[in-house]
């Protein structure tokens, strides 16, 4: 039977939506879901006690960039979420309204600081020419550039938020929203992970506007997935491997370090140096060949997320799982709590 999208469906509270983090971030709750038994509630400083020695953490160290840009077109205001960089002056980018842009259309967003419609898409997407290059547009888009908030978070931002939406160890500029699950982390919760015996490995998946647009199509398999760029390292396959091979598990840090190990690998869920673009749709019915945990936030339904946890998690046990999460009020998206998937058998 094929899945529909009203298969990933449910209803959540307005209350549920976390409009800041925890402070300290570790201090966030976490849903342990086994993959049999009963749930359990904790908070992310538990960790260490849910892994076991020889376990490995697999991370997403892609830094977000301030990719929210305001412009004028003559006296009319227009959005822009930059998307991914196609040249060194050219980027793809969600246009609001998108509608009333032709190409050739000049934006301005600063004095000096100008681009031209390149080419108009589908789904709002346009190309960007930028009038600037290299460090100069860089310094531009520090100067100019807002922390790119998903749109379920309306208030104004806040100087915090240019931390608070970046992961303790981020380092390879480029996403254009936060690998979530990561924000969790502090120095503190690393060191205990360090003193249990816990591995730890690195690899970068720049996370694309695309994962905020919601799926059309009620037959799932007719959507396609934006492409996003990534990079899995010799040394992080090695250590990857490794551990595999010794018997510990391979504990994915959010859905993007899951997609990724998950495109990298083989059929025997082996990693080897990788880099490129991935357009994988990971839904229920496929089979995961290199995560055997998932540390992971609540994901808004319908989306491809939260089809992607069900694949891992098994879909009535997730729902079940998000039902009892809803009842005891835990905080959900991008600046929410957490749940710790073990791998339905």
């Amino acid at each position: 039977m094929k899945a529909l999208l009203s298969d990933f469906d449910f209803d959540l509270p307005q209350r549920c939506i976390a409009m800041h983090p925890a402070s300290p971030r570790d201090h966030a709750r976490l849903l342990h879901v086994p993959g049999q038994g009963d749930f359990a509630h904790c908070h992310v400083y538990d960790l260490p006690g849910l892994l076991r020695v020889g376990d490995v953490l697999v991370v997403n160290n892609s830094k977000v960039i301030l990719a929210r840009l305001y412009g004028k077109r003559g006296l009319a205001k227009v959005e822009f979420l930059l998307h991914r960089r196609l040249k060194e002056e050219v980027w793809e980018a969600f246009a609001r309204p998108a509608k009333r842009l032709r190409v050739n259309d000049e934006v301005v967003f600063a004095e000096g600081f100008s681009a031209r419609v390149a080419t108009i898409k589908q789904d709002g997407l346009v190309d960007l020419s930028f009038n600037q290059i290299g460090e100069v547009f860089h310094a531009l888009l520090q100067r100019h550039g807002q922390v790119p908030l998903p749109p379920y978070i309306r208030r104004a931002q806040v100087s915090a938020d240019h931390t608070d939406y970046q992961t303790i160890y981020a380092r390879n500029e480029g996403s254009v929203a936060a690998p979530t699950a990561g924000l969790h982390f502090t120095p503190a919760l690393l060191e205990k992970l360090k003193e249990k015996g816990v591995g730890w490995a690195q690899l970068t998946l720049h996370v694309g506007g695309g994962t905020f647009l919601p799926v059309r199509e009620e037959n799932i398999e007719a959507h396609i997935m934006h492409a996003e760029w990534g990079e899995v390292s010799s040394e992080a396959a090695a250590t990857i491997n490794a551990t595999r091979e010794k018997g510990g598990r391979v504990v994915a840090v959010g859905t993007t370090s899951c997609r990724l190990l998950e495109t990298a690998s083989d059929e025997n869920g082996r990693l080897k140096e990788w880099r490129g673009e991935t357009q994988i749709f990971i839904r229920p019915g496929y089979r995961f060949k290199a995560v055997d945990a998932l540390l992971t936030n609540f994901h808004l339904p319908r989306s491809t997320l939260f089809m992607l946890t069900c694949a891992f998690a098994g879909t009535d046990r997730l729902k079940a799982a998000y039902a009892e999460a809803i009842a005891k009020d835990y905080r959900f998206y991008s600046y929410g709590d957490a749940c710790f998937l073990e791998r339905n058998p």
